[in-house]
């Protein structure tokens, strides 16, 4: 932008300086043209208005040849003040011919030009000299010829100028006289050195007086890593011949290699400068822009329109996009990262993009080798690091996030945070949060996604239901990839919608199930949760207690595991003949429940509690009362207690290794080695098998010739 600044103020200069020149040579051909006589040694002819002088013109000598066909100027130097007495220029060369026939006046030699302004003319006396002389426009030419009749100049020679630090050149150039346009025909070019070495090139250039305008065609610029190029660009020139403003058309092109590489097109381009420190205020793209940074983590963007805002010494450092804004990024190998919007800031720092913002609402699409995500919010400000790769994104407020077909989440706000080395790192929404993943919906304050095991973490009051469950806890986290759930702190879920089953026993209602623990992980397939840390399980009046409990809600399936002294208790509710119900207690080291077996079975030793009666084996199996399963409270049928059976009651006690209770008739059968019942009034019984009734204390004993029944009763002495 500094090349393109600079080499509108030369070319401007330049141009407005052979017009002056080309008003210079029409007034010397009608003075010297008609006045010039004869041979002349050292003389001076001027022009003045209202005691001003206009023009001065000198030489050391001057020849008319007498016939007529051609006059010859020698050592000619040639002042002019202007009307104002605004200008000091001056034109100088050894020799010019004119003919009066052609109304040509030609140069025959170099022409030397020096372009001064001299704003206090009128405040000195009049010719007098400038206080300062400042850097004059010098020019340089040759075979310059200018017609006296139509007041039009051309030359078809090279055609140099410098000011201070620019040095330029043209090859041939046409003046016409009514429209006022001056033609560089071809081979244009300006050379800037100084701190900034820059060379600008054009096909050719036209300027005019009314109003000052410069127009290159094909111009093409560089400047050590910077390039640009157009179609066609205008200099457009405030009436001190400084430069306002400059429209570049048609395939522009501007492209930077330094520390941070960067290629804009667009269809237009406009720079303004700033009057008083005469450097670039701002450069507007527009119509398809384009541009991309290059290097290790190239970026690119496009809009409809791209404003640059300078801060001095032609650095931006704010530039302004519109009109279906883009901003994308490739974060690494597999990940793409793309922002929209209606229109979008970006800030720059020295040496890189610091930030971005949209204004408005925007949209962020992450693309990786498995799938589409997709983010929206009011507003989205992202942050780059030192070498320019993406580092943070924050949007708000109505943050929304949709990833795959049905996975999406919603939020106040939204923070993206990005790998080092490029990718997305982690997703952050806070306020309101609501995830649904197909059936699985989950709410809370804050949900953080991390990309390296592609998990949400929820905390802040979470909840989520799934499947007919619903659970809250401390802190919950799903796994989007295989739809897992887990939860720690406080965990409470409950199962609903469920239909009572014929054939259960524990859970065959259809009454909600409810679990507490310390911990859960709940598996999508298959649908397993379990539980760990102070678990607690129940539906209506069955509970069940354990260290850790898987529960199965697609086969409503229990299995129970004790933990070193911390034993399975199960409460099962026993109803008996009259309606009444007692809770019967089970302590086991291991419980396993399905609803299609029709039992419950306790193992790694049981220890069964109801009323006044204990019952102690190694396994045991409670079967459910069959079609009972819409009842309030489930029915016991019957209880198989098998191994190191033991029966104790109040006076009683009774051995075995197999049990079975039936609760129609209160009944218990002990068998298996030698079972055997120990009353304190009627003594010991042993036989084959063992049957009492709990109601009426009776005991029915039977053997065989190989084990008869024996009976042992205390006698007093």
């Amino acid at each position: 932008m500094g090349a393109v600044a600079m080499v509108a103020i030369v070319l401007g200069t330049y141009y407005y300086a052979k017009w002056r020149v080309d008003s210079t040579l029409q007034q010397v051909k009608e003075k010297i043209g008609i006045e010039i006589k004869q041979s002349a040694q050292g003389f001076t002819i001027s022009k003045s208005v209202a005691g001003r002088t206009l023009f001065k013109i000198q030489a050391s000598k001057a020849v008319q040849y007498r016939q007529g066909e051609h006059a010859e100027l020698h050592e000619v130097n040639i002042t002019l003040y202007g009307d104002d007495s605004s200008r000091f220029d001056q034109i100088y060369g050894q020799d010019f011919e004119y003919n009066p026939q052609s109304g040509d006046v030609t140069a025959k030699g170099d022409v030397q030009i020096d372009l001064q302004a001299n704003p206090e003319g009128l405040a000195h006396a009049d010719q007098a000299l400038p206080k300062e002389l400042k850097n004059p426009i010098h020019l340089k030419t040759s075979g310059l010829v200018f017609n006296q009749k139509t007041g039009n100049a051309y030359t078809k020679e090279k055609i140099e100028f410098r000011i201070p630090e620019v040095q330029g050149s043209a090859r041939g150039a046409t003046y016409e006289s009514k429209s006022g346009v001056l033609t560089l025909q071809s081979e244009v070019t300006a050379e800037f050195q100084g701190t900034n070495p820059a060379k600008v090139t054009a096909a050719s250039a036209t300027i005019t007086k009314q109003p000052g305008v410069v127009v290159l065609q094909k111009p093409r610029g560089q400047s050590g890593t910077e390039k640009f190029e157009s179609e066609e660009i205008k200099f457009f020139l405030r009436p001190d011949n400084t430069l306002d403003h400059a429209v570049a058309t048609g395939q522009v092109s501007a492209e930077s290699r330094g520390q941070q590489p960067l290629q804009v097109c667009s269809k237009q381009l406009e720079v303004k400068m700033m009057e008083e420190t005469n450097t670039v205020s701002t450069a507007k793209f527009s119509g398809e822009v384009r541009w991309e940074t290059l290097g290790d983590q190239p970026m690119k963007g496009r809009s409809g329109v791209m404003q640059l805002d300078f801060a001095g010494q032609n650095f931006p450092r704010k530039i302004h996009t519109e009109q279906a804004v883009e901003l994308s990024q490739q974060q690494d190998q597999s990940q793409n990262f793309a922002l929209t919007a209606p229109a979008m800031d970006l800030f720059l720092a020295k040496k890189h993009l610091e930030r971005a913002e949209t204004l408005g609402s925007g949209k962020i699409v992450i693309t990786d080798s498995s799938q589409q995500t997709r983010a929206t919010a009011g507003k989205f400000e992202a942050r780059f690091n030192p070498k320019g790769r993406l580092a943070t994104l924050h949007g708000s407020p109505d943050a929304r996030i949709e990833s795959g077909d049905d996975r999406v989440s919603t939020s106040q706000n939204l923070d993206v945070a990005f790998a080092e080395k490029g990718g997305v790192q982690s997703i952050t929404q806070q306020g309101s949060v609501a995830y649904s993943d197909g059936t699985l919906k989950a709410t809370g304050d804050q949900a953080v996604y991390s990309t390296t095991d592609q998990t949400v973490l929820l905390t802040g009051s979470p909840r989520i239901v799934s499947g007919g469950m619903t659970t809250t806890a401390d802190t919950m986290k799903v796994n989007r990839k295989s739809g897992d759930m887990s939860a720690d702190g406080n965990v409470k879920s409950t199962y609903s919608d469920l239909k009572p089953q014929p054939n259960g026993a524990l859970l065959a209602s259809g009454d909600p199930i409810h679990v507490t623990a310390r911990s859960v992980v709940a598996h999508k397939d298959p649908g397993a949760a379990v539980y760990t840390g102070g678990v607690r399980l129940w539906q209506q009046a069955n509970v069940v207690e354990a260290p850790s409990v898987e529960f199965d809600r697609n086969h409503r399936s229990v299995e129970a595991h004790a933990s070193g002294a911390k034993k399975v208790t199960t409460t099962l509710i026993q109803v008996g003949s009259k309606g009444q119900t007692k809770p019967l207690t089970i302590i086991s080291g291991s419980l396993t429940y399905k609803d299609d077996d029709n039992k419950v079975h306790f193992g790694d030793g049981v220890v069964g509690r109801v009323d006044d009666m204990v019952l102690t084996a190694e396994q045991m199996d409670a079967f459910r009362e069959a079609g009972g399963a819409s009842e309030t409270a489930a029915k016991i049928d019957r209880i198989v207690a098998q191994t190191h059976v033991v029966i104790t009651q109040p006076g009683r006690k009774a051995n075995g290794e197999l049990l079975t209770y039936t609760a129609a008739d209160d009944k218990f059968v002990l068998s298996g080695g030698i079972p055997s019942i120990f009353d304190a009034e009627r003594g010991k019984i042993t036989g084959v098998s063992l049957t009492f009734f709990r109601r009426d204390a009776r005991v029915l004993v039977e053997g065989n010739n190989t084990a008869p029944a024996v009976s042992q009763t205390p006698v007093a002495r």
